[in-house]
C-alpha cells in the first residue's frame, strides 16, 4: 500500500500543470485524478499499520516524488508547492484520524478528508500557479480540485468499506 501511495502522488505531480475544463465552472488538473486515491490509501495505511506506517508513507513519498522531479526537471516551483501541501494535508489529515481512531471508518475518512482536501488543494493552487494564473483561474483550479478529490475520494472509501465489511461477515 505504501508503494501505490507513493505512485499516486507521483502520478499526480507528473500531470499536475495538465487541465480539463469542467462543462460549467472549473479546471481539473489531471494529476487531481490520481491524487485522490491518496486520501484513501492513506487511511488504509493508517488502518493496517498504525501511526508510523503513515509517517513512513508519507516520508517515502515525499523522498520519491522530490528524486522523480529533480529527473524529469520539473521546476522548483513545482516541487516546493508538492512537498509542502503534501506534507501539511497529510500530516493535517493522519492527526484528524488519529483523533478520531476510535470512530466508525466513515466519521473517520470524512472527518480527516474534510480538513486535508481543501487545505491540500489551496495550499498546492496557490503555491504552485501565484503569478502565472489569474486569481480566476486559481479559483477554478481550487474549486474543480476539491470537488473531485471529494468524489474519488468517497468512491474509494465507500468500496473499502463495503469490501471490509463482506470480509467480516
Amino acid at each position: 500500500m505504501i508503494a501505490l501511495y507513493a505512485l499516486s502522488i507521483l502520478l499526480a505531480n507528473l500531470t499536475l500543470n495538465k487541465f480539463i475544463p469542467l462543462p460549467v465552472y472549473g479546471l481539473l488538473s489531471v494529476g487531481t485524478i490520481f491524487f485522490a486515491a491518496v486520501f484513501t490509501l492513506r487511511d488504509r495505511i493508517h488502518r493496517a499499520g498504525g501511526l508510523k506506517a503513515v509517517y513512513i508513507a508519507i516520508a517515502a513519498a515525499l523522498v520519491v516524488n522530490t528524486a522523480a522531479a529533480l529527473v524529469t526537471d520539473t521546476p522548483w516551483r513545482f516541487i516546493g508547492a508538492s512537498f509542502l501541501a503534501i506534507l501539511v494535508g497529510e500530516l493535517a489529515d493522519t492527526a484528524v484520524y488519529q483523533r478520531l481512531i476510535q470512530r466508525s471508518w466513515w466519521t473517520r475518512v470524512l472527518a480527516s478528508n474534510a480538513v486535508s482536501v481543501p487545505l491540500d488543494s489551496i495550499l498546492f493552487t496557490l503555491l504552485a500557479f501565484w503569478g502565472d494564473m489569474s486569481g480566476g483561474e486559481m479559483t477554478q483550479i481550487i474549486f474543480a480540485d476539491i470537488l473531485a478529490k471529494y468524489l474519488i475520494a468517497a468512491l474509494l472509501a465507500f468500496r473499502v468499506g463495503r469490501a471490509a465489511r463482506a470480509a467480516a461477515a
